[in-house]
């Protein structure tokens, strides 16, 4: 269709614009070519430019699972041994060969066992049994840490009962004076001024001792000191593992 103002071809040419065309070549080579440009650059990238902070390689297996890894570590929390895929599978067999009450039966004694499952491996972590530890709490270096912390008495130790104590006042005294009501806002703040200055001590005191102890360890740093921090906010008798150290004892 031809505009009319656009000249014809036998009218003094053509006013349309050619665009540059793709060089010639079989159909579907550009696309091809394209993709191995992208793949052939991908490991020159990776060897000659620096990789970024964070990066993480990858695998090429897929991720184990819990239940695997566990019993790498000895802990076995199925006396069967079984994968949670493999009980689901046995249960539904056996759900079809029991009765109504001999079902229920069964899954009460499942509950029962999980549950004395889980406070044998509570026991075992809070005996410091490094199969039953977290990541985080594991090696002598942070076994140290809770021992450093557990020796010391800080206001920090107090943090939860005090913020409890705090939000009930806070509460309570809504609708009172204003005097009262600013008396415990001062309060609040001076508070948590205290626990940020004392938990910069706590950092900064617990990477000191470690460095002592162990020298070119390379645990040192922002999230050693965070551990610390965290294990003295927490009330002597809620922290796991439990301390091995009483408080006043110095230690080395």
């Amino acid at each position: 269709m031809r505009i009319p103002w656009q000249k014809s071809d036998s009218e003094g040419g053509s006013t349309a614009i050619e665009l540059p065309k793709e060089p010639a070549g079989p159909k579907g080579s550009a696309k091809k070519n394209a993709g191995a440009s992208r793949e052939s650059a991908g490991p020159r990238a990776q060897g000659d430019a620096p990789l970024p902070k964070g990066y993480t390689p990858p695998k090429g297996r897929p991720t184990p699972k819990r239940h695997e890894q566990e019993i790498k570590r000895g802990v076995v929390r199925d006396p069967n041994a079984l994968t949670p895929a493999q009980q689901a599978q046995r249960n539904k067999e056996l759900k079809k060969s029991m009765s109504p009450q001999e079902w229920k039966d069964y899954k009460k004694r499942q509950r029962e066992q999980r549950r004395e499952a889980t406070r044998e491996a509570q026991a075992r972590m809070d005996a410091g049994d490094e199969r039953y530890m977290l990541d985080r709490d594991k090696g002598e270096v942070r076994a140290f840490v809770r021992d450093w912390v557990d020796s010391r008495r800080f206001i920090n130790n107090w943090v939860m009962p005090a913020a409890l104590v705090i939000l009930v006042l806070t509460f309570a005294v809504s609708y009172a004076t204003p005097q009262v009501a600013n008396a415990i806002s001062l309060i609040s703040l001076a508070f948590m001024i205290t626990i940020i200055a004392e938990a910069l001590i706590i950092g900064r005191g617990a990477n000191r001792a470690v460095t002592q102890k162990f020298p070119g360890s390379g645990e040192t740093g922002f999230a050693l000191g965070m551990y610390a921090f965290s294990r003295a906010t927490q009330p002597r008798r809620w922290r796991t593992p439990k301390p091995r150290v009483a408080a006043g004892k110095k230690v080395n």
